[in-house]
């Protein structure tokens, strides 16, 4: 089995895993499997209402999330991606332990092969949050993942992380243009 499938069935089991992206280490889970979600949550000590970020292997991941924009803005969106770029999209189809309590969730498809392979493997997008604790730095490489992660989490998934500089940038759309969030 590859590392890929082997990470593919902790998430579809309702797992938790580190991964490698662009610019810092994430933690993954199924967004529509709510005991993982909290789990991943207390693990970060992250509070529900702050929301959480998906990444999709491809833009058609996101396709309901697209479809409700001007085709103006969704081509300005697919332009960005695959990259170390986040959108706030309108949604009706993640659970609040998701958006937040919102009627929008941050999107990605990463810039990372890994990253969007693991979201492919799923066949939809995955939860992806920094790995770190509640107000520490993001973790950066795999064998500091392993040593703070390892007994934690169900799966450290060998690999590194591209040549961005911390986490993605966030973007919204506003009727004024965009807005950036980070």
């Amino acid at each position: 089995m590859s590392d890929i499938a082997a990470a593919v069935d902790v998430l579809q089991r309702g797992g938790i895993l580190a991964h490698a992206t662009e610019g810092v280490w994430g933690l993954a889970c199924d967004p529509h499997n709510a005991a993982a979600v909290q789990r991943l949550l207390k693990i970060k000590m992250r509070p529900e209402e702050k929301g959480l970020l998906l990444l999709g292997g491809s833009a058609a991941a996101f396709a309901p999330q697209l479809d409700a924009l001007e085709r103006s803005d969704r081509q300005s969106i697919e332009a960005t991606w695959p990259g170390h770029v986040t959108w706030i999209l309108p949604d009706t189809e993640y659970p609040s332990w998701v958006s937040g309590g919102r009627k929008t969730v941050a999107c990605r498809v990463p810039d990372h092969d890994q990253a969007r392979q693991l979201a492919e493997g799923m066949q939809r997008p995955i939860v992806s949050t920094s790995l770190n604790l509640a107000g520490e730095e993001p973790i950066r490489s795999y064998a500091e993942a392993l040593v703070q992660f390892a007994q934690i989490v169900d799966l450290v998934l060998p690999g590194e992380i591209g040549l961005a500089d911390g986490p993605s940038k966030i973007l919204q759309l506003q009727d004024t243009g965009i807005q950036s969030l980070r």
